[in-house]
């Protein structure tokens, strides 16, 4: 990818620490555009879950998965290596981070292509369902690159496929921190969920980079004139994470 630097890979290093246990594993650090620093508390065991292990939302929605598949922003194999070996599907992985799919590779997803999401084309091939887990709704980035790369989506898919993904609901929040920056965002003309974010781990620093948080209410309203249906919402009481089904329409884009 042009402009790849290996110090970079923040993410992709903390993977690799951890899967191969060269060196005892720290907590990322998440860095937000406002200076709010966030360590994170997701330990990275969570990235390599077995299927009894994931959270309900996401067990309910995985089994609408069908056929061709292809798992965005798919890290080291979680879902894409569940989807292949347990359920015997045809599953090509994409990330940009390099190391995190060399542990893909290493834990045995057979097809994967490191590449951005923005860049996702039909040279991918074309699949029955898209899957965004693990809060990946948020690689769309923005409103506006949302519904374009829906679109993209669309014309990479066939005529029944569905798109499978996590968000987690921004507002459902009392921190006056969190409050803040969707005030500042919505005064900027961007979405409140729109965060601007990079990734620290060690001494590595992650590129900065727009990350969309929606309510399910915001994802329905994306997803018109895009091909795209709201078609299911999956979610737990008490919790702001949901997993959502989106369908296809009769409309041609």
């Amino acid at each position: 990818m042009a402009g790849y630097r290996r110090d970079q890979d923040a993410y992709g290093h903390e993977i690799w620490d951890y899967f191969t246990k060269t060196r005892a594993w720290i907590a990322e650090t998440v860095e937000r555009s406002d200076g709010l620093v966030d360590p994170s508390e997701t330990n990275p065991a969570s990235y390599f879950a077995s299927y009894k292990e994931w959270p309900g939302i996401e067990k309910r929605g995985i089994k609408y998965a069908k056929g061709s598949v292809l798992d965005v922003g798919c890290g080291p194999g979680r879902v894409a290596v569940y989807l292949q070996d347990q359920r015997k599907l045809e599953v090509v992985g994409i990330d940009n981070s390099p190391l995190a799919l060399k542990v893909a590779r290493q834990r045995g997803l057979k097809r994967s292509k490191r590449i951005s999401f923005k860049n996702v084309s039909a040279e991918l091939g074309r699949f029955d369902t898209i899957i965004m887990y693990r809060n990946n709704f948020g690689l769309f980035g923005s409103f506006a690159r949302a519904r374009t790369l829906l679109k993209k989506l669309y014309r990479m898919t066939t005529d029944d496929a569905l798109v499978i993904c996590e968000s987690l609901n921004p507002y459902d929040t009392k921190d006056p921190d969190h409050l803040s920056y969707q005030r500042q965002n919505k005064a900027r003309g961007r979405m409140g969920g729109q965060v601007r974010i990079r990734v620290r781990y060690r001494k590595y620093i992650g590129r900065w980079f727009d990350y969309l948080l929606v309510s399910p209410e915001e994802m329905k309203e994306i997803v018109k004139g895009t091909g795209w249906r709201f078609e299911r919402l999956i979610q737990s009481k008490g919790s702001p994470l949901y997993v959502a089904i989106l369908s296809k329409t009769s409309q041609k884009v």
